[in-house]
């Protein structure tokens, strides 16, 4: 970015840090050397979302950071307080469900699969030897092979996976989200403008994650209390059970939902305080919430190992009503989500919003669908481990097969539809053909240069298809998947319930049953494999890096077990450095220039800026998202009249794109807003044919290299001239790296 590669730190650590030129450290020192030209300077913050191999941990949170996101998706509205707070308060309960869902797929497999059916059935057990010491047969009767106290030895692998989040998220915490904003107290002439990343508060979230941290917490540890003392209590209310320990589970059961209730007020009781920099912590529940539910978790442990003759392991634990229940809960959150997005989305209509205001619904339909997978592919994956060959267990919940089912008839719908956008691509391809060649006018004609060009043009408008995609496959998803829930009903497999029907109906249920189950099978390794590729791999870390980007810009207002924040670090850092740099006493300003992703961080750091600051902030942004992505996908934040406002309060604002670009674009500001803020579409390639200045074709660069177009280079000189007049001494230019 220096374009030197004798670099100097001046501020930063290792994680993120301000670089200079050798040749520029002392600049302050000597403003003569430096009239009439600028400083750059480079902000490097690539290592907070693909720095060492542990990022790539972070997949098995994907779940959890697609949930987060649909909290910031609510449509832009107005003088609907309450409204916002329901749709807040909807999405953070449907992060919760995710939470008890992960854990209780745990549970699954350590307490069903493992402990209560493979270590229960003789074959099984002698099949897997480890299990042997915990199975009746094997260990002829040993002390651990009573049914509770199997389950209860097997619950410290949810359990401990309860606290390895609960340990991630606090570390995260210290380690990226514990920056705090540059405080200040609001200005006379200051105006909310249409957004609010602007507000002192909006960085720094710690109140809400540590709230969020301890009710989920207890939710886990909950759930596998629930897990291990409803199979002992169900043993207990049969004929002939143990009238004290039939009291003792009513009462455990009756203290694990007043401590579930409490879990929920947390969840639904606050939201995030952005109007002021809240460092207050809740240090009472945030120490006893978590502590209560594992005291409950350790007596649901005891009383499940209380000797209870008689009781012997059969068939599975009672998994299908809470899976069920989860599932079922799950999609009326989404419908009733769906509605209040509606609602939203009414009171101040944008057209450019993705899915009219339903884009947030839709993404917490995916969420819930991706956990859905990934807990039921990890439960598919150990049952066929543990069954091996000849032997009969009988497997996980059948809501779970079910589930397995509807996706190849989900994956045909999906590929009819790729097929559709690839169609609707060519048909704009043949269009491009022409604009290429009048765009080109004058150059000797290459037909396989055109249609490289061409075919580039068509592919980067895809993206712009992104919200017809996701409508279709959330639909899709809720849909099919209340299909699901309904057959699992019947308690039989698809195949089971399909006997007696046509062969054809009967076949088709067969094949979506095996065929389900092996392509949960394949993803669930796909993903393990990615995941440990990118342990090792450093260029596969940038790719995951690339996600993150989008998807741990947002704090963690949904699900506190989520990826960490990173612009909870970079915002703050860029604001200190922005505003150390324009409150100097010799009248310095800045041209802050930021490609991608840089570039909302950008706009972030210079929304966090007092309007006095602002007015000395020149932004010029190149392949930026800003209205393509976040203003569609982010209306309440990002949409016309927040970047209207950006564009007012800033000295001026000046965006590069091109048509090749898949992830940039215009800003598209509303009304007649002057100057104009987009440049008309760089040329790229930058020459057609074979030039005396391009002896060797020039690539397609798209995304990428926007500073090897001459554009950049006079849009910045532009804006220092811009800048000039009124400041004698040196002026520097402030880039950002994506």
């Amino acid at each position: 970015m220096l374009d030197d590669p004798r670099t100097v730190r001046i501020t930063g650590d290792d994680t993120a840090a301000v670089f200079r030129r050798a040749d520029d450290v002392d600049a302050e020192e000597r403003p003569d050397d430096y009239r009439g030209r600028p400083v750059p300077e480079a902000y490097v913050w690539c290592n907070l979302t693909s720095g060492n191999s542990a990022r790539a941990l972070w997949l098995l949170l994907l779940p959890f950071m697609v949930v987060n996101l649909a909290h910031w998706m609510r449509p832009t509205t107005h003088d609907r307080a309450r409204t916002v707070r329901l749709y807040g308060l909807l999405v953070r309960l449907a992060g919760l469900t995710l939470t008890v869902l992960l854990v209780a797929a745990a549970c699954e497999v350590a307490l069903d699969l493992a402990a209560w059916q493979c270590a229960g059935t003789p074959a099984c057990a002698e099949r897997n030897s480890w299990l042997g010491f915990l199975s009746p047969t094997v260990s002829d009767a040993g002390w651990w092979s009573h049914p509770g106290r199997r389950l209860a030895l097997a619950a410290v692998v949810p359990a401990a996976l309860t606290g390895l989040l609960w340990y991630l998220s606090r570390r995260t915490w210290s380690a990226y989200e514990s920056q705090q904003p540059m405080s200040r107290d609001t200005e006379p002439d200051e105006e909310s403008g249409g957004t609010s990343l602007g507000r002192p508060g909006f960085w720094y979230g710690r109140r809400l994650v540590a709230r969020l941290r301890a009710a989920h917490t207890a939710a886990g540890l909950l759930t596998v209390a629930a897990a291990v003392g409803s199979a002992a209590a169900r043993f207990d209310r049969g004929p002939g059970g143990p009238a004290l320990l039939d009291t003792l589970g009513w009462l455990l059961d009756a203290a694990l939902v007043a401590c579930a209730v409490v879990v929920v007020w947390v969840v639904c009781r606050r939201g995030r305080s952005e109007n002021r920099l809240d460092q207050e912590l809740d240090e009472h529940l945030v120490r006893r919430l978590p502590l209560a539910a594992l005291v409950l978790l350790a007596l649901a442990l005891v009383y499940a190992g209380w000797d209870r003759p008689g009781w012997r392991s059969t068939g599975r634990l009672p998994g299908d009503p809470t899976f069920g229940a989860i599932a079922f809960f799950q999609g009326l959150l989404v419908i009733v989500l769906a509605v209040v997005a509606h609602v939203l989305h009414r009171t101040r209509p944008d057209p450019r919003a993705a899915m009219r205001g339903l884009g947030g619904p839709a993404v917490v339909m995916l969420a819930c669908a991706l956990g859905g997978v990934m807990s039921g592919g990890v439960a598919q994956r150990v049952a066929d481990w543990l069954n091996g060959t000849g032997v009969a267990i009988a497997g996980p919940p059948v809501l779970l097969t079910w589930q397995a089912s509807v996706i190849p008839p989900l994956l045909v719908l999906l590929l009819a539809l790729c097929g559709w956008l690839a169609w609707r691509a060519w048909l704009l391809r043949r269009t491009e053909l022409g604009t290429v060649e009048l765009d080109y006018a004058g150059e000797p004609r290459d037909p396989a240069r055109t249609r490289r060009i061409a075919s580039t043009r068509a592919m980067a408008t895809l993206t712009d298809r992104a919200p017809l995609f996701v409508a279709v496959t959330s639909t899709a998803t809720l849909l099919l998947g209340a299909g699901a829930l309904v057959g699992a009903l019947t308690d039989e497999t698809p195949s089971e319930a399909a006997e007696g029907a046509y062969a054809f109906v009967h076949g088709a249920a067969e094949t979506a049953q095996a065929l389900g189950s092996w392509l949960i099978g394949f993803g669930f390794i796909l993903f393990v494999t990615w995941g440990r590729r990118a342990y090792k791999d450093a260029s596969a870390r940038r790719t995951i890096g690339i996600l993150w980007d989008v998807g741990t810009f947002w704090p963690r207002a949904a699900h506190p077990f989520a990826p960490p924040c990173y612009a909870e670090r970079a915002v703050p850092d860029l604001t200190w450095r922005m505003a150390t740099w324009t409150r100097a006493e010799d009248g310095r300003r800045l041209v802050i220039s930021g490609h991608s992703q840089g570039s909302v961080l950008a706009a972030a750091a210079a929304w966090q800026l007092t309007p006095a600051d602002r007015k000395r902030v020149a932004l010029l942004t190149y392949g930026s998202p800003l209205e393509r992505l976040y203003g569609r996908w982010f209306p309440a934040h990002f949409g016309p009249a927040a970047l209207a406002s950006l564009h007012a309060e800033v000295d001026c604002w000046r965006n590069l794109f091109r048509v090749t670009d898949p992830i940039g674009g215009p800003v598209r500001l509303p009304g007649s807003c002057t100057p104009t803020v987009d440049r008309e579409p760089l040329k790229d390639p930058l020459a057609y044919g074979r030039t005396p200045a391009h002896p060797l074709p020039a690539p397609i660069l798209g995304h990428g290299d926007y500073q090897a177009d001459p554009a950049f280079a006079q849009e910045r000189q532009r804006l220092l001239k811009r800048l000039r007049p009124e400041v004698p001494a040196q002026r520097p230019e402030s880039d950002m790296q994506s």
